[in-house]
């Protein structure tokens, strides 16, 4: 039987009647874990450099002060994390796309395409892109460059905002990359 790959504050045990289950390894593990279950996000430990952008060869950077040249559009969402309700203001990644020729309304085997988001500390999603268009999903997903019209200090300068998830788990915290490549 194969077990998924488990956070690595758990260490998997299995008895002598064959059943398995999951032991902490030690008591402080688990108090550090919120009561919600949802860890709090890695702050960089550094500079965060610009957010790269790049499909098909091609590669554009943006900054807060590039990205602030272009229209912006204002989201509120539910921060599971906060629990409370927060107004981002940024640029809709649909927009950014666009202008290094990802497909704007794909077809067959451009809906192979997907993006795999990275932060400053490691942390990748992936959406497709279909997750992103405003033809396919109503949902906004946003590079966001402001929380309630301040620059996001903690958590930026640059964040994705995914609206339509019931959690942020999905929102990446002082992006610095974004590649648009097809499932192979």
């Amino acid at each position: 039987m194969r077990l998924p790959l488990l956070a690595p504050a758990f260490l998997i045990v299995t008895s002598l009647t064959g059943l398995t289950g999951l032991a902490l390894p030690n008591p402080q593990a688990q108090s550090a874990m919120p009561a919600d279950g949802m860890a709090k996000p890695a702050k960089p430990t550094g500079p965060v450099g610009p957010l790269r952008i790049s499909y098909n060869g091609r590669a554009e950077e943006w900054t807060v002060a590039t990205l602030a040249k272009l229209p912006h559009k204002t989201i509120q969402v539910f921060n599971a994390h906060s629990k409370a309700n927060e107004n981002y203001s940024g640029v809709p990644l649909a927009d950014l796309l666009a202008r290094i020729g990802v497909p704007n309304d794909p077809h067959g085997k451009d809906m192979r395409l997907y993006l795999a988001a990275e932060g400053a500390d490691g942390y990748v999603v992936t959406l497709s892109l279909a997750e992103v268009l405003p033809t396919f999903h109503p949902g906004d997903i946003l590079v966001a460059d402001a929380l309630e019209s301040k620059p996001i200090a903690e958590t930026g300068p640059l964040q994705l905002i995914v609206s339509e998830d019931k959690r942020p788990a999905r929102w990446v915290h002082s992006i610095v990359a974004i590649k648009v490549q097809p499932v192979e």
